[in-house]
């Protein structure tokens, strides 16, 4: 009933809305796949007829979309509504001045739909510049029937993960390990128990540096080759030599012998496909008690962004409304970018048995989960580069943790400086 009433007020105030700003040619830009143009599509023509606005759709595959959307801005080209990659943010307002500042349409766009943690994941320095579509996070998944299987129970800390390793590997053998943890997921791992013993994410935000100590970053990488040592994940060299798989490709995934890993929890079907029939389990963030804070991932997938040239902003805030708060909008867009982080989109599409149980339990844990904001410039192409090359000498024992650590520090921090 609530629900109900929410979205008859809604109608309401978008009708008059819709009189106030008038009717507007507008166009929009994103990628994807065909799903997902198809589903934009007809989110759009439903939207536009809704409040009497034309949008022209411009669409393209991920191959170049930055490339495009980069020469349109620098041109003053770009679309009035944009979907746009969440590291791009400071790639195109590292001050908030790149794209309109949705704070300004409060009055249209219902804000109150969006977590402050998903609000502050699309401001840049004050300024709302995008609203979160989807909300994705790195979250544990363990395969319960090969845990069970060996008689062993799904971990809950990071002590409980080293004991699930000997014990799988006394009863299902030595190739047996419950966790994965190679490349980006390598990255990640260590990140996490950084953020958790320190409290901090990778970027100080105001200070524009790492904001770990070096003795706080080895300590990290310490660990990861401790889940290296004591064979809790497979080595970087023994991954190698295995051909460099995918975790979802791998037989050893299919089979049960890798039993865990830490992925996107938007990602969770193509892990439990390859299982047939195993059960594939989301669980909550792996930590220690002494952890100062679960150190959640959470960021968003894409966000959509109005132009700060747009010759009607208010129209474009009418449509962003409609897609990611209004049922025309939800009901066309489905599950075509996520999981909605508009809550009423989330609850709308729940209430409707459009999310799979297990889907929702993993994205649960996402949201519900604590830590700091992440900055986008985490994921900025040549800082990730910087942690993957030096793993990578780490893995294959070429330098040590604390050389590793500085090494990482200097090379994120010569990254940050252009920020």
């Amino acid at each position: 009933m609530k629900l109900t009433k929410l979205f008859l007020a809604t109608a309401l105030a978008a009708t008059s809305l819709a009189q106030a700003a008038g009717a507007a040619d507008l166009r929009m830009s994103w990628w994807g796949g065909d799903s997902r143009h198809k589903a934009t599509q007809a989110a759009l023509k439903a939207c536009g007829d809704k409040y009497g606005h034309t949008i022209a759709a411009e669409f393209t595959g991920w191959d170049g979309h930055l490339e495009k959307v980069t020469t349109q801005i620098a041109g003053g080209t770009e679309a009035d509504i944009m979907q746009i990659n969440w590291p791009w943010l400071p790639l195109f307002s590292i001050k908030g001045d790149g794209f309109a500042d949705l704070n300004q349409y409060k009055d249209v766009i219902d804000l109150s739909q969006w977590s402050a943690d998903d609000l502050a994941a699309g401001t840049m320095n004050g300024k709302l510049n995008g609203l979160s579509v989807s909300t994705t996070g790195r979250v544990f998944m363990f395969n319960k029937t090969a845990f069970d299987k060996a008689g062993v129970a799904l971990p809950k800390t990071w002590d409980e993960l080293f004991a699930a390793a000997k014990q799988l590997k006394a009863k299902a053998g030595p190739d047996a390990y419950p966790m994965n943890a190679v490349k980006e997921t390598a990255v990640l791992l260590i990140s996490l128990y950084a953020t958790q013993n320190t409290g901090k994410d990778l970027v100080d935000p105001v200070a524009k540096k790492v904001a770990w100590s070096e003795d706080d970053l080895a300590k990290a990488i310490e660990f990861y080759g401790k889940l290296v040592k004591d064979g809790v994940v497979v080595s970087q060299k023994g991954n190698a030599a295995e051909g460099n798989l995918n975790l979802f490709e791998s037989p050893k995934w299919a089979d049960g012998r890798i039993s865990g890993s830490y992925e996107w929890d938007s990602t969770f079907s193509k892990y439990a496909d390859p299982l047939k029939g195993q059960v594939l389990e989301p669980v909550a963030i792996l930590k220690n008690a002494d952890a100062k804070t679960e150190g959640v991932y959470r960021k968003p997938s894409m966000v959509f962004s109005i132009s700060k040239r747009s010759k009607n902003p208010k129209a474009a805030a009418q449509i962003v409304n409609c897609l990611l708060n209004e049922p025309e909008g939800i009901t066309a867009l489905g599950t075509s970018r996520g999981l909605p982080a508009s809550k009423i989109a989330a609850k709308m599409l729940a209430d409707a048995g459009k999310i799979e149980a297990p889907i929702a339990a993993a994205h649960d844990l996402i949201v519900k989960g604590t830590g700091p904001t992440v900055s986008p410039l985490n994921e900025h192409p040549e800082i990730r580069a910087v942690f993957l090359d030096t793993l990578e000498e780490y893995g294959y024992e070429q330098i040590s943790a604390k050389d590793a650590a500085e090494q990482i520090i200097e090379g994120v921090n010569g990254v940050l400086k252009k920020f």
